[in-house]
């Protein structure tokens, strides 16, 4: 009818997306602005134990789950870093902690995404640090340890799991000055209950310590 009022769909992302996800303890984390009060131990180690290193491309009956490679890559920066603090010990078991909300992309795919993937998990990253009594940002210092302990993480989980030959591994990851031998029991993939437990027993052996 001429002059009755018309109605139209809401424009194209005029309705705000929700960016935040429920937690099995209740909490909802923000996924854009991240608060430390939404962030909790137990869904930390939950989702980790539940999340495939390597696109879930490996070895075994069971995923190889990031809270293993967490645990690998501290029990690697310890080694390394003989007098690390007990909070620096807990910053590299946290390393990759974000992935409990985002998953755990593999690198090249990061590469494609760029920075706002980058950003998001930084925000993350920051919040479960200053949750847990760590600084926002880690040290360059403290950080290119950390990061050098996951490249040797990677290659072990490259050569023993994910089917890469030695000289790919070497490639990619470079060669560390260790033997495989030396960190077998990490690389035993286990189910999602037992590595969370784990996870969990390693965070409360080192928590309540900070960065001096």
């Amino acid at each position: 009818m001429k002059g009755a009022a018309k109605t139209s769909a809401p424009a194209k992302g005029s309705a705000k997306a929700r960016a935040w996800q429920r937690m099995l303890s209740g909490r909802r984390l923000d996924l854009i602005d991240p608060s430390p009060l939404d962030v909790e131990i137990a869904d930390i180690a939950h989702g980790l134990a539940r999340v495939a290193r390597w696109n879930g491309q490996t070895r075994g009956p069971e995923i190889f789950s990031v809270a293993q490679h967490s645990l690998l890559v501290e029990a690697l920066f310890a080694e390394a870093s003989p007098g690390a603090s007990h909070g620096e010990r807990l910053a590299a078991l946290l390393h990759d902690a974000p992935e409990y909300v985002i998953g755990d992309m593999i690198s090249p795919f990061k590469a494609a995404v760029g920075g706002d993937y980058k950003r998001v998990e930084e925000r993350l990253m920051a919040a479960v640090f200053i949750r847990f009594g760590l600084p926002a940002q880690l040290s360059v210092d403290l950080a290119k340890a950390i990061k050098a302990a996951d490249r040797v993480a990677a290659y072990l989980e490259a050569t023993a799991l994910a089917g890469f030959t030695i000289a790919e591994a070497r490639e990619f990851f470079g060669a560390p000055n260790l033997t495989l031998k030396a960190f077998a029991a990490y690389l035993k993939p286990m189910q999602p209950a037992a590595a969370q437990a784990a996870f969990l027993a390693r965070f409360a052996a080192l928590d309540g310590q900070t960065i001096a």
